[in-house]
């Protein structure tokens, strides 16, 4: 056990220094392909998968609920239907306090509240990147807001982390999955309502769409309503190629598995390690 504490501390080490070393853009890069998914809401779709000569463009992906109907939007470059006329600060504002260049609120279907916790490198590096992306322009609907918006404050994560907070492996993983907004899903009740203090990783809730109906999975250290009697290898497998622990095909919205396999080792390792902190719920 202390050996497999101090390998994953070594690893973490290594991991840090090698995202240090890299530029901006090349860990907005990372950033936004691997761990964010970004693709996931903003890029278009068609019968085959994502549209990628419109990456980033939006308009495809709808979100009807009672309080909000949205679309994902264009956050290219665009000028015209996209962020390119946006400031550094505007970009950072709606990734972090859910507001429009406009200064119009955003639906929390932005998971702009997971977003608080991108230490101010990360934030950089996200703008930097999406700076770099090809313009597409594509108009998007606007979004109808039937209700006040809101998002639930993320337990742990309302302020930025700091680069020292990446030494430790638990604090490692909690702001990874953080910013992969994992408890966006799996932190609701069976209402749909983000429950973060009795729902934190108990799933429940059934998402409907073009592939039917998905019960999100419970995630918590319960050996049997969880995953606490999976090994960490399943954990990774079921991250990185969509597999449960019983061979079963993991189906939408938790198909992340073309994001997550581009992960590297020490930070797949750092999510492993924090899952197994999350307290058992039946």
């Amino acid at each position: 056990m202390v050996r497999t504490v101090l390998t994953c501390l070594a690893a973490n080490v290594l991991a840090i220094g090698g995202a240090a070393a890299q530029t901006l853009v090349e860990r907005g890069d990372y950033l936004v392909n691997a761990v964010m998914a970004c693709d996931g809401c903003h890029t278009p779709r068609g019968k085959s998968g994502f549209i990628m000569e419109k990456r980033f463009s939006g308009g495809s992906q709808v979100w009807d609920t009672p309080a909000y109907t949205v679309r994902g939007t264009n956050i290219t470059p665009d000028r015209d239907t996209g962020i390119g006329a946006w400031s550094d600060n505007d970009i950072k504002r709606s990734l972090t306090e859910g507001l429009h260049r406009q200064g119009r609120p955003l639906a929390p279907q932005m998971p702009f509240a997971f977003y608080k916790i991108l230490t101010p490198r990360d934030l950089d590096a996200v703008v930097a990147y999406l700076r770099t992306v090809k313009p597409v322009r594509n108009e998007v609907p606007p979004p109808v807001y039937k209700a006040a918006m809101h998002a639930e404050p993320v337990p742990g994560a309302v302020k930025p982390f700091a680069e020292e907070d990446m030494r430790d492996p638990i604090k490692r993983g909690f702001y990874l999955s953080t910013i992969a907004h994992c408890m966006e899903c799996h932190g609701r009740r069976p209402d749909g309502v983000q429950d973060y203090k009795s729902a934190w990783g108990k799933g429940g809730y059934v998402f409907k769409g073009p592939w039917g109906s998905t019960v999100t999975s419970n995630i918590t250290s319960h050996p049997k309503s969880g995953i606490g009697a999976w090994t960490d290898a399943e954990i990774r497998r079921s991250l990185t190629h969509g597999v449960s622990r019983d061979g079963r095909k993991i189906r939408p919205p938790m198909d992340r598995q073309e994001f997550f396999s581009r992960m590297i080792d020490a930070d797949l390792d750092a999510i492993v390690t924090w899952i197994r902190t999350l307290p058992p719920i039946e």
